[in-house]
């Protein structure tokens, strides 16, 4: 899988038939989605809609109980739990409401942590941690903690951690949910303009229409299907 990281970054990411069950309840009931390289999307929904779960399958987090996800021509949904956490570690990035920072790891290690993983030397990796760290402002916070930095900083911090590693797909589960409106605002900026600058593909989960404002197309899910999927509407 590592020899086709970089043609990843040139590829869609296809649902076909999305099915998943808990108990009674049917959070996708037949799903079909395709987002193109690139692209910017919101998936808005009540709780309980269906959309946390639809990003989960999506990214291999689950697998859906019937239907297919491809990234690229990769099943997604076909891997072995060993192959799907490859594929994350190695062609997806992840941000999510409250960060999920490590503690005990300072800003720099953290960012550095999914290179690390790959088997890039420590020295590269910090090196390379500290360069994402300047992209998104907070190069001054390199040697603190999570808990010794504001909500914002360190919102930007597992940014620069999800996109430390070139993924092709990037998700984002609620990721001003956290914040306050202003801090949220800045945050979704850096994301969205980040993802743009490297091409990254982006899917954002969110109840708020002034994060999904951000993206160019929005999906909305209602009882495990999709009742729109167009433009976002400014």
């Amino acid at each position: 899988m590592a020899g086709r990281i970089n043609t990843m970054n040139e590829m869609n990411l296809r649902g076909r038939g999305l099915h998943k069950t808990y108990g009674d309840v049917n959070a996708l009931a037949g799903v079909d989605i395709d987002i193109a390289h690139g692209e910017h999307v919101a998936i808005m929904g009540p709780s309980g809609s269906g959309k946390s779960t639809l990003l989960h399958v999506l990214s291999g987090i689950l697998t859906p109980d019937e239907g297919q996800v491809t990234i690229g021509s990769i099943a997604v949904s076909g891997l072995n739990d060993a192959k799907r956490s490859e594929l994350r570690r190695r062609v997806l990035g992840f941000v999510f409401q409250d960060g999920q920072l490590v503690p005990e790891l300072t800003a720099r290690e953290n960012v550095a942590f999914p290179l690390l993983l790959t088997g890039i030397s420590r020295r590269k990796a910090m090196k390379t941690a500290d360069s994402w760290l300047e992209r998104l402002g907070v190069r001054s916070q390199a040697n603190k903690r999570p808990g010794e930095m504001s909500g914002g900083q360190a919102q930007r911090v597992a940014i620069a951690r999800a996109l430390v590693h070139d993924p092709a797909v990037l998700f984002a589960d609620e990721p001003t949910g956290a914040l306050d409106q202003a801090t949220g605002h800045e945050v979704m900026q850096l994301l969205t303009a980040t993802a743009k600058m490297n091409g990254t593909t982006l899917v954002v989960i969110t109840h708020d229409t002034k994060v999904a404002s951000w993206c160019e197309r929005l999906i909305e899910i209602r009882d495990g299907l999709i009742h729109y999927d167009g433009a976002v509407t400014r």
